[in-house]
């Protein structure tokens, strides 16, 4: 009779810690779960970062105006475009950083009027 106890006790402890449902099995699944919260986090935190955006796109002039600037080379009709290209003079101030495109903007705002940015060093427009 004890030997059919300690049977007994030896087989639902096994299922206790290896079966399904048991104490093993909770650990993985409870890893999982805090898995998924920390890529969930991750997801929400860049879809507010994305809805911002997207509400700062259908609210707001600026946001627009930026975005045409850098995607699409917007430049309005009082600015002046100057691409700086090829190496600069030694010894000169600008010859510590490397040569960027720069626009002169107004002080005072005007409609903005997407204009084409033209690759070869031509005339400032």
């Amino acid at each position: 009779m004890l030997w059919l106890a300690a049977g007994i006790f030896l087989v639902l402890q096994v299922s206790l810690w290896f079966g399904e449902g048991g104490i093993l099995d909770v650990h993985r699944l409870k890893r999982a779960v805090a898995e998924q919260q920390a890529e969930n986090l991750k997801l929400s935190q860049r879809n507010q970062v994305l809805e911002a955006e997207v509400n700062n796109l259908k609210t707001g002039r600026e946001a627009i105006e930026e975005r045409a600037r850098l995607d699409l080379g917007l430049i309005r009709d009082d600015e002046t475009f100057y691409l700086v290209t090829g190496k600069a003079l030694s010894g000169s101030a600008s010859s510590v950083r490397p040569a960027t495109p720069s626009v002169v903007r107004p002080a005072t705002p005007a409609a903005a009027a997407p204009v084409a940015a033209d690759p070869s060093p031509a005339e400032p427009r």
